[in-house]
């Protein structure tokens, strides 16, 4: 191996050093007792600032990553492994998802701050703990939904080596779920980066945090009403968005190609020059090297235990399951009640009705802009995902426009509006659907480019052309993962609302009748018991939206159109 120094070395060094010194500073700006008020940064709005902010939003997303991977690693494996478990695990997923994540912050911040009186720890950490929130259930739900679906020949192979648990994970599981895991936290980096803008400034009753960064710029921005500093603050975010892309996503996503069993052909396309350079590097190739010899060796460690075939433990497993169920009966009844009567005591009928009417308006909203989308990206997608070469550079371009934080734009459509007296109930509304609507696009270009190039052809030559060609060969094929796609944007939408109802320019607030705006209300106010029932409806919405709408339409779309799936 050529061990001569080679210029990514360097570079290399370099990336490292600099990443030290701003962990170093960034330990210090938290740990040090600030000359104000103890959670409040100084924000100035010049423009030398950025880089640093820039600095600082990205180092809270990553932490908030690093932090939701194990729990979600975790957490689907329990679903997975135990049955008991996932009796448990896999319906509250579901509802977990549909809590509304900026609600999470309102209570992380009083928690944190209180146990970390006197410094920006609190705050840093309550913004850490939201943005792991907002990222941990979207890669919980790819990674469970990538073990089930893990071949039956593998789990033969697994038993007969008689793997022990820990083993079967490293060897057999995790591998095998690499790609889809990697593709689900590129994923949830949309909701992330929506969740650290926001988290970066934030009143929750007497509490106010400001912690430096983007989202707290354009915050500063926003109270002073220069236009220009949000525009500044919104190229620094893309600036930010290309420079990850090419180090670290893209180079992640090329890896993890190699780790596929399917025979599709990768959606990342050649090789990112980042991996390349590193391949180059041999200090660097030293380095993985060394790292890799040691996760092969903690890989084959004997821990936990091996497959058995005891029908004595497969009798204790059941009753393990019926005991869990009783369990989990009697804990749901017993939390109903806890929650009717405290409900009861500190909500009327009317306070109630009147949350639900909200909630009923956001629905509107949701369903409308979702349609809307719809009808824009199906004919955009199926073309993107006819042509293969397209369909990567399309997947690249939206991979970027989804991770962007999509409320850095809602100065601009707020400034419009308070200018032009502009009604809010209805231009407020396209807020709701800015980052949600790359689900839709990304889930139509992946259905078409399954569709069987048989099918195709046989339509070609028979002549099946305009309309019949769409009702009887794309719409069809697309219809599991157009739903699939709708079920992700619909959550990202819900969270969306609490953002988007709300808004500010100057001196100016406007609001949207919503269960959105409520929540945010509430949340400014202190108004905890509001925040709460706030984020039970919606919850209660999405779950029902859910189960009722899109899980029915998805599963029905896969029996009835098994041709294409």
């Amino acid at each position: 191996m050529d061990r001569r120094p080679h210029p990514a070395d360097l570079v290399a060094i370099l990336c490292a050093l600099g990443l030290v010194v701003l962990l170093a500073d960034v330990v210090r700006n938290v740990l040090a007792p600030p000359a104000g008020e103890a959670s409040v940064a100084t924000i100035t709005l010049a423009p030398s600032t950025l880089p640093y902010d820039a600095l600082c939003t990205t180092a809270r997303l990553l932490a908030g990553l690093a932090l939701a991977l194990p729990v979600a690693l975790l957490y689907g494996v329990l679903a997975v492994r135990s049955r008991t478990a996932g009796l448990i695990l896999v319906p509250a997923l579901d509802v977990l998802q549909s809590v509304p994540i900026l609600g999470y912050l309102t209570f992380s911040v009083v928690v944190f701050m209180g146990l970390f009186p006197g410094t920006m720890a609190g705050g840093e950490l309550a913004a850490i703990a939201a943005i792991c929130a907002a990222q941990v259930w979207t890669i919980a739900f790819g990674f469970h939904r990538a073990l089930t679906a893990l071949p039956t020949d593998l789990g033969e192979v697994a038993r007969g080596l008689r793997l022990t648990s820990w083993q079967r994970f490293w060897r057999v599981e995790l591998p095998y779920c690499v790609p889809s895991l990697t593709w689900s936290a590129v994923s949830a980096l949309s909701g992330g980066w929506f969740m650290v803008v926001y988290a970066e400034t934030i009143t929750v009753g007497g509490t106010h945090v400001v912690l430096p960064g983007l989202g707290s710029y354009v915050a500063e921005a926003i109270a002073r009403s220069d236009l220009r500093a949000v525009v500044a603050a919104i190229a620094v975010m893309a600036a930010v968005l290309v420079a990850c892309d090419q180090i670290l996503f893209r180079p992640l996503l090329s890896w993890s190609e190699r780790y596929r069993t399917d025979q599709r052909i990768g959606l990342v396309g050649r090789e990112p020059w980042a991996l390349a350079l590193v391949r180059r590097a041999p200090l660097v190739r030293s380095v993985v090297s060394a790292n890799s010899r040691m996760m092969t060796r903690l890989a084959r460690l004997p821990i936990g235990a091996r497959p058995t075939l005891d029908p004595g433990e497969r009798q204790a497993n059941t009753a393990a399951r019926r005991v869990a169920m009783i369990v989990l009966a009697a804990g749901g009844l017993l939390a109903l009640a806890r929650l009717t009567l405290y409900g009861r005591t500190h909500f009327s009928l009317a306070d109630i009705g009147a949350v639900l009417v909200l909630g009923g308006f956001t629905l509107l909203r949701v369903l409308a802009m979702l349609g809307l989308a719809t009808l824009v990206w199906v004919p955009v997608g199926v073309w993107i995902g006819l042509r293969p070469s397209w369909a990567v550079r399309a997947r690249r371009i939206g991979q970027l426009l989804a991770a962007f934080p999509a409320n850095l734009f809602y100065p601009l459509f707020v400034a419009a509006i308070v200018t032009f007296d502009l009604t809010p109930d209805l231009w407020l509304t396209p807020l709701i659907v800015l980052g949600a609507q790359w689900y839709i696009l990304f889930s139509v270009i992946d259905g078409t480019s399954g569709i069987p190039r048989e099918a195709l052809e046989v339509a070609r030559l028979y002549r099946v052309r305009g309309l019949r060609w769409w009702t009887r060969i794309v719409l069809p094929a697309i219809a599991p993962s157009v739903l699939g796609g709708a079920l992700m944007a619909s959550g990202v939408a819900w969270n969306a609302a609490i953002a988007a109802e709300v808004a500010r320019w100057g001196d100016t607030s406007v609001h949207a009748h919503g269960l959105g705006a409520y929540i945010a209300v509430a949340t400014r106010q202190g108004a905890f018991n509001h925040v709460g029932l706030g984020m039970v409806v919606m919850a209660a919405y999405v779950v029902g939206l859910n189960r009722l709408v899109w899980h029915p339409a998805r599963a029905f779309a896969e029996r009835r159109y098994t041709l294409y799936s």
